[in-house]
């Protein structure tokens, strides 16, 4: 079985200093075996990461759209934020990637999907994979509203740390099947169990210092 942890961020993200190797190191102390890097904007990270890890390494990104964020995973091709959800999802789409959605019902989270244009997503059959729990996400009422609205639509449910500190990794990750490729991730990902636990709010004080510096130039 593995323990995949499927929302983890690098220091190719603007909002986090985490380098690949400290990830490694980390998974292998906590027993995480599988990997989405999810990186904001850029599969670099990932792409460099799947190159170097002893285990599975999906290529993911989080993708900004003006209605907030959207995950493409099984990605070979990096996709710029601020295009709309149609054209966001038709790129993920054209290079065989999977919708999945991060961190839905998260009201203290302005990039969150709204609930209309998840309802609209859903009655397209334009989501793969939905995330039912974030560790960053606060309110417990967050998650049982997605686990809810993937239990009603059929949809495989995913869960991730949203690790932007080598010491988040873990907090959150799915029990699942081994798998090989995006078809089988599926079928494996809605056998699998979902584990995790809150992290503590105080951690983005670290993904704000990360911004910061990357916005004043700082080396990081």
């Amino acid at each position: 079985m593995l323990k995949a942890d499927l929302h983890i961020h690098t220091k190719y993200s603007l909002d986090c200093n985490t380098p690949l190797a400290e990830i490694i190191n980390r998974c292998q102390e906590t027993g995480i075996n599988c990997i989405a890097i999810t990186d904001h904007g850029t599969i670099e990270g990932a792409l460099e990461m799947q190159s170097i890890a002893p285990f599975p390494v999906i290529i993911a990104e989080e993708i900004l759209t003006p209605r907030g964020e959207i995950m493409g995973m099984f990605l070979k091709e990096g996709i710029p934020n601020g295009l709309s959800v149609e054209q966001t999802i038709s790129r993920i789409r054209a290079q065989d990637g999977l919708v999945n959605i991060p961190h839905p019902f998260d009201r203290f989270r302005p990039s969150a999907l709204d609930n209309e244009i998840l309802e609209e997503l859903v009655a397209q059959e334009q989501i793969d994979a939905i995330e039912v729990f974030n560790s960053r996400t606060p309110l417990y009422r967050s998650s049982t509203k997605a686990k809810a609205f993937a239990k009603k639509y059929g949809i495989p449910g995913s869960s991730g740390s949203d690790a932007h500190t080598p010491y988040e990794i873990g907090n959150a990750y799915v029990e699942m099947p081994e798998f090989s490729g995006r078809d089988d991730f599926l079928q494996a990902l809605a056998r699998g169990k979902v584990v995790g636990y809150r992290t503590n709010p105080l951690v983005h004080i670290n993904s704000i210092w990360a911004r910061l510096r990357s916005n004043l130039g700082i080396e990081r």
